[in-house]
């Protein structure tokens, strides 16, 4: 299946993504103590915790501050109890974003990505306004070059439900969320390592900006991104 360009908005998000090195830390770790304490700090059994786990070694964060975050989660050292909230809207020219969250304090956080949406030209929406038009998908996506043919024939034989061949050469393989794991998994024994692996929501349709549409568009991503309580931004903008 043949799917639109989007090599170059992955390159320019992982770069921005390195600029924020810190920021990102403190988001995983976040993610790592919500996990350990729903899911116990066991990663065999809490498949939540793994993929925090993956997460954080994919941004080059030391084991031992894995394991002391695991360990400080699990026994609620802290007291501090977080609380998921996903908040949607508009950006420019009517592009659909969502924003999820992890707060102690639901008030700051609401007025705080109110705030960003509106400094921006963006609008905050109701719950469910924009979130119909995203899926929630595993995701992975390899380099322009990559033997289309391989990885399709493992994804699909590991259970991936979609292998799409982008515009750019970059490969996407889609899969339900529950058989993530499984299916990277097998990517990866056959040699094939994903530039992007993660469960996200993945827009159905995308909307190309330009210009000056598209530097407002990255301010206002930048500010929401920027949140103390904003965990992940997702958008169908092409920038």
């Amino acid at each position: 299946m043949a799917g639109h360009s989007k090599w170059a908005n992955i390159q320019h998000r992982k770069g921005r993504q390195d600029e924020k090195r810190g920021k990102i830390w403190t988001r995983i770790i976040r993610e790592i103590t919500v996990a350990a304490r729903q899911g116990g700090a066991d990663p065999a059994a809490n498949p939540r915790l793994r993929l925090a786990i993956d997460k954080a070694k994919a941004a080059n964060m030391p084991a031992d501050r894995i394991k002391y975050n695991i360990d400080k989660a699990s026994g609620n050292l802290e007291g501090i109890n977080y609380e998921e909230i996903r908040y949607e809207g508009y950006g420019i020219a009517g592009a659909a974003i969502i924003v999820d969250t992890m707060t102690d304090n639901r008030v700051r956080t609401v007025a705080d990505v109110r705030h960003a949406f509106s400094k921006y030209g963006g609008n905050m929406g109701t719950e469910g306004s924009v979130a119909f038009q995203f899926k929630h998908v595993g995701q992975l996506i390899f380099a322009p070059g990559t033997s289309e043919d391989k990885v399709m024939e493992v994804a699909l034989d590991a259970g991936a439900e979609d292998v799409i061949s982008d515009d750019d050469g970059a490969i996407e393989v889609l899969v339900a969320p529950g058989d993530f794991e499984a299916v990277k998994n097998a990517l990866q024994a056959a040699g094939l390592n994903a530039e992007v692996a993660e469960v996200t929501m993945r827009p159905e349709n995308t909307i190309a900006l330009e210009g000056d549409d598209a530097a407002r568009m990255q301010r206002l991503l930048d500010m929401i991104e920027d949140l103390d309580d904003v965990q992940e931004v997702y958008h169908n903008a092409e920038l």
